[in-house]
């Protein structure tokens, strides 16, 4: 038997794995982050919904907050600001969890897409998880924590029907980056993964199917399962990839798609 490791002391309760965490979750004020954010506070940690939409954050922490019992505060962010990111990194204190789920995505052939459409793309999706790793990076550095950046099925295939090459490029770069960080820092104890969800049921996709029946059929189809992920599903296997338990795994990226990617 070998020796017993320094993460094999650590007593951690299998209902509330969290207790004790700070995380910062991105983009949160609705759809997978809000049920992220909601899914790490009820397993004990304190969360900050960091949003550029304010009030709209304010009003999802109070509610998680409501719900779960714990403490969630809302912080409004531009993750592409690279002093705002500073900023909440200094304010925030010892944060042992960020959850990099901020991003957009332009439906636009590549041909009409415009300079703009694109440099917003990689400004919100790439640089803004860059910054927000690289300030939080700084505070756990020696102390350790854990990083999920949220990728997508459009980092690994193009997806179809819709045509978004500015989103499936960032998407795919944030793969890449969560690889490289996760090799770096991975003597400073900070852990770098990532999720890749397949389709979802949010409110963005949800509006999308009601307009176009077709195109929520053609996703279905392509899904094994035959049906889009659950928010909560996604949380699940993000909450799993910042607990103590998955301790060992780091640039590893969790594809949750109902088997897209399988065929």
């Amino acid at each position: 038997m070998g020796p017993v490791t320094a993460h094999e002391h650590q007593e951690t309760s299998s209902m509330n794995p969290l207790n004790g965490k700070t995380a910062v979750v991105t983009g949160a004020a609705q759809g997978i982050g809000a049920a992220v954010a909601r899914k790490l506070a009820a397993q004990g940690a304190r969360v900050i919904i960091a949003d550029v939409q304010a009030d709209a954050a304010r009003e999802r922490a109070s509610e998680l907050a409501s719900v779960t019992g714990m403490e969630v505060t809302a912080e409004p962010l531009d993750v592409t600001d690279s002093r705002a990111v500073s900023g909440l990194a200094e304010k925030s204190g010892p944060v042992d969890i960020v959850i990099n789920n901020a991003g957009i995505a332009t439906n636009a052939p590549t041909l009409d897409m415009t300079d703009e459409a694109w440099q917003r793309t990689l400004d919100i999706n790439l640089t803004g998880t860059f910054l927000m790793c690289r300030e939080f990076g700084r505070t756990m550095r020696g102390r350790g924590g854990a990083i999920v950046n949220i990728s997508s099925i459009a980092g690994f295939k193009a997806t179809r029907p819709e045509v978004h090459v500015g989103y499936d490029a960032t998407k795919a770069a944030i793969i890449g980056l969560t690889r490289t960080l996760a090799a770096e820092w991975a003597g400073e104890g900070i852990r770098v993964n990532a999720v890749a969800p397949g389709y979802a049921n949010t409110d963005i996709l949800k509006a999308v199917g009601a307009e176009n029946p077709e195109t929520l059929a053609q996703w279905k189809s392509q899904v094994p399962q035959g049906r889009l992920m659950e928010p909560t599903e996604i949380a699940e296997v993000v909450a799993f990839l910042a607990a103590p338990s998955s301790s060992a795994v780091t640039g590893h990226v969790l594809v949750a798609d109902g088997g897209y990617t399988a065929w």
